[in-house]
């Protein structure tokens, strides 16, 4: 594990450092976990986990299990050395009391107890302990058993030995259940668990993390155990693309304090999938080590490239954009004191991570290359075919870019735009179908409602590359009429509307159109997605009418529920909405585009996900049909409304 196995400095009772009290959790719990919804509630299990884990670095701990008890409960057991149960000098209290009880304490600061850690604020046990309704926590050492309980971040009694076990035994164990006075939720979600902890198991080699639901008829069980680590988290986001070469380029290394581990991989997608972690935290809006990361593969391979003549003299040189085409990366490094940049500490600011990335990955990738010729020599002919159509793409870019406003006429001809001219005020509504279109452009408040209808599916740019997606009507269509430019021309500024709504018929078909979309979004201009600006229509499944009264109903239980109201028999006439062509204007209006009654999914994605959401859309749209018939015979149980 590089540096961070079994640091010398003491881990007692004293190297417990107290820096202030609890008291401000309660208060503003978002301070400390970032909101009280789902996303905050399972952020108190990582925490916990992450102890664990900080453990597994330092070299003592090898197995961690996580186990979601009836009531949604969480216990999770490690095998480290368990928490001191010495008394810290400072408080007079054990070491483990003030560990849940006093915010900012543990051996994380001060350098003693650990080298690196991980947790995103460090705020760790007595954070999750004050959250919770209640807590016990267990530790197994020198061949006895400690216990204590806490209420609402307040200890019952004080720590107490209640038996023994045998000699070797060491670790800790904490169960605590969610306070429900604080969380919008307490309802764990496996599947959410299931991703971070994989997550960190690819991230820790060698660890192994056990996750098991013991809910009543939610019981499943996963085991995660990667001995070659990033390498294997690679080949896990990989599965769905075709790698370009067999084996995964690792390098590894120390340099100025910062442990260094990066695993690489180019595949037949065109698009550039790394993803970067500090202490094991991921840092979406990467930072220092991503620099060097990124400057460390141009240089070495423009140097490979002109050394080999693959690059012939006078000819331009290879672009990191090029060189990323069909890249999956992993950049994980362990660093002493991470600084994070920015309000949402997503950025790492260490300047030596820079520097110490890009030496070691220079250095080791380097030699990669000369023991590796062939996979350098595809590696630099996928390159410059995307310097080539990239370099196509800049020209048919210039098709896309919007005119100034005295040269309205760039905006696309079937687009009925509103007039309005304020984005606040304006939303967009991308329609299937020429008829639908047909139906929106008549029911539509013409002041600040536009449509686009698109003709059929558009692209699917997963498999499509940059020049391609720039030569396509449709999606020409789009990228004019938001304003906004696409990849490295984006400019938030400019779009044209604030709400973009993607209508299509409630069917099979209609989802593959929204998931295209979406694709081509995500990929091109995430930014409207992070942003809250990409919205779903949602038309009804039902119209139901009786004695001449009329009620909608989205889905089947609505369905029921109206029919349970109105009663059930002969006067009841129940149409199923097969697409939104079969509506006319009036009720197109009133249950799908009318701002006061019309139902919209908001498109979002947490930043954490990025590397699931990535796997997602390209076990969806990518080339590979058997990782898509898994992914739908493993989903299949959750499909509501399937139109056969």
């Amino acid at each position: 594990m590089g540096t961070n196995t079994n640091t010398n400095a003491e881990y007692g009772a004293d190297q417990i450092q107290i820096l202030e009290g609890l008291e401000a959790v309660r208060k503003r719990p978002g301070m400390y976990i970032g909101s009280t919804s789902s996303r905050g509630l399972h952020h108190l299990v990582y925490e916990i986990v992450d102890n664990s884990v900080d453990e597994a670095l330092a070299g003592y701990c090898d197995t961690i299990e996580v186990t979601i008890l009836e009531g949604d409960c969480i216990r999770v057991t490690d095998n480290g050395r368990g928490i001191p149960v010495g008394i810290n000098h400072k408080s007079g209290k054990p070491a483990v009391e003030v560990v849940f009880t006093i915010l900012h304490a543990g051996g994380k600061f001060g350098g003693g107890g650990y080298k690196v850690s991980g947790g995103l604020h460090g705020v760790g046990a007595s954070v999750v302990n004050a959250l919770s309704d209640w807590l016990e926590v267990e530790i197994f050492h020198e061949g006895k058993v400690y216990r204590q309980r806490y209420e609402r971040g307040v200890s019952v009694y004080p720590l107490e030995m209640i038996g023994e076990c045998s000699p070797g035994k060491s670790g800790t164990q904490v169960t605590f259940c969610p306070d429900g006075t604080i969380f919008e939720e307490t309802v764990f979600d496996y599947s959410v668990l299931k991703q971070r902890i994989r997550e960190m198991a690819f991230l820790t080699k060698g660890i192994k993390i056990c996750l098991e639901d013991r809910r009543d008829g939610k019981e499943r069980e996963d085991v995660f155990h990667y001995e070659g680590g990033i390498k294997e988290f690679v080949c896990y986001l990989n599965h769905s693309k075709d790698p370009l070469y067999g084996d995964v380029i690792y390098c590894e290394g120390e340099k100025d304090g910062v442990y260094v581990e990066v695993a690489m991989q180019h595949n037949e997608s065109f698009n550039d999938s790394t993803y970067s972690f500090v202490n094991n935290i991921t840092t979406p809006e990467g930072g220092t080590h991503l620099a060097g990361f990124r400057n460390a593969l141009t240089k070495t391979f423009n140097s490979y490239a002109k050394a080999n003549k693959i690059l012939k003299e006078g000819e331009a040189a290879l672009s990191g954009e090029d060189i990323r085409e069909g890249l999956t990366a992993i950049i994980s490094v362990k660093i002493e004191e991470p600084q994070f940049e920015g309000q949402t500490k997503q950025k790492l600011g260490n300047s030596e991570a820079r520097g110490a990335v890009d030496s070691i990955v220079s250095e080791q990738l380097t030699y990669f290359l000369e023991q590796n010729p062939s996979v350098a020599k595809a590696i630099c002919e996928k390159s410059l075919m995307a310097q080539r159509a990239r370099e196509a793409a800049r020209k048919a870019r210039d098709l896309t870019r919007r005119k100034t406003a005295l040269e309205n006429t760039s905006l696309p001809g079937k687009l009925a735009d509103c007039s309005d001219k304020d984005p606040k005020n304006c939303e967009i509504f991308i329609v299937e179908g020429d008829s639908a279109g047909g139906s929106a452009k008549t029911a539509r408040s013409r002041a600040t409602q536009a449509i686009l209808p698109l003709r059929g599916k558009i692209l699917n740019v997963e498999k499509a590359r940059l020049d391609k997606i720039y030569g396509n009507a449709e999606i020409k269509a789009m990228i004019t009429a938001f304003g906004t430019g696409i990849h490295e021309d984006f400019d938030i500024e400019k779009l044209r509307y604030h709400k973009i709504i993607i209508m299509t018929d409630a069917d099979v078909d209609g989802a593959h159109i929204s998931t295209l979309m979406l694709t081509f979004m995500y990929r091109f201009m995430p930014d409207l997605i992070r942003k809250g600006f990409v919205y779903l229509a949602k038309p009804p499944l039902y119209k139901v009418e009786r004695n001449k009264k009329v009620w909608y109903a989205y889905d089947d239980i609505e369905l029921e529920q109206i029919l349970k109201e109105i009663g059930r028999d002969g006067n009841n006439k129940i149409q199923r909405y097969k697409g939104l062509g079969e509506m006319d204007p009036e009720q197109l209006w009133e249950t799908t585009m009318d701002p006061e009654t019309r139902v919209l999914e908001r498109v979002i994605f947490n930043e954490e996900d990025a590397s699931e959401i990535d796997l997602t859309f390209n076990t969806l749209m990518g080339d590979k049909v058997e990782p898509r018939r898994e992914f739908i015979e493993m989903n299949a149980k959750y499909v509501q409304n399937l139109d056969v």
